[in-house]
């Protein structure tokens, strides 16, 4: 009988002692975010907020993007400058560096981050780190930032704030894919004109037949990449196109196509045709 209630008692210590560990990560988390003197001053508040504790966790992990997403619907982060600043922004991720810079660099531009500089990029066996800045008047949007990578299958795992105007995001992108057109085959697709390459999701084709209309001046540059964003082949035709087929390996999954002088050389857009099926 005294074995058995010894059993129960360190049974039920252990299970207080993991609960003690899964709040203390949840307050600790929290405290990055904002500062001493607030926490403190808001402490009773805080712990209102994040009640029940379960609901700011993905399995073992603080959700740091909903705990974000909190304290800033209820005043307790705030995210806005007094002035244009500079904003350092680290991402991690232990992918393919190439295909993680090129979601980030669409994502980061749907987000309107249009004009920053890659300050450092650090590959080592296990994490590629991509750094860069940016003058703004205002930190990045954990919860509008995965909104947007969610579209290319990846996920914010981890968000670190060194202070207002430097944060680290670690990033999944174990289900990552190009938030792209995906082609299927006898589906026309007419390319708009812009100022901006056009990529292609062309894994389930065989063939593309590509039309150029009589106003435009194109000069085609295309480029061949697998699902891991690795270049294939490049096709550059120094001489003005009105038509081109273009026939498409196994191992092809995306596609770039392009101008080998400028965009603006593409007025009228292009029209794209799939031809068979893989």
């Amino acid at each position: 009988m005294v074995k058995l209630f010894i059993a129960v008692l360190l049974s039920f210590s252990a299970l207080l002692a993991d609960k003690a560990k899964t709040d203390d990560a949840l307050s600790q988390k929290i405290q990055t975010f904002i500062k001493p003197e607030v926490y403190r001053q808001n402490k009773a508040y805080i712990d209102i907020l994040f009640t029940p504790k379960s609901q700011y966790y993905k399995g073992q992990r603080v959700d740091t993007v909903k705990v974000t997403q909190t304290l800033k619907e209820n005043g307790l982060l705030k995210l806005f400058f007094k002035k244009p600043s500079e904003l350092i922004l680290h991402f991690k991720t232990s992918g393919s560096p190439l295909f993680f810079v090129k979601i980030m660099g669409d994502t980061l531009r749907n987000i309107g981050y249009y004009r920053y500089v890659t300050k450092e990029s650090n590959l080592d066996n296990s994490e590629f780190v991509w750094t860069i800045s940016l003058s703004s008047e205002y930190a990045t949007d954990p919860f509008i930032l995965q909104k947007e990578l969610s579209k290319s299958s990846c996920t914010i795992i981890d968000i670190e704030r060194k202070n207002p105007k430097e944060w680290t995001y670690t990033i999944d992108m174990r289900d990552a894919h190009l938030n792209v057109e995906i082609l299927k085959e006898d589906r026309e697709l007419k390319l708009k004109r812009s100022l901006y390459s056009k990529w292609l999701d062309v894994s389930k084709v065989e063939k593309l037949r590509i039309t150029s209309s009589t106003r435009n001046s194109w000069y085609p540059y295309i480029a061949y990449y697998d699902s891991s964003m690795h270049l294939l082949k490049v096709i550059k035709k120094d001489i003005r196109r009105k038509k081109i087929v273009l026939n498409l390996e196994e191992n092809t999954h995306y596609l770039k196509i392009s101008d080998i002088y400028t965009l603006k050389n593409i007025r009228d857009g292009l029209v794209i045709m799939p031809i068979g099926s893989r």
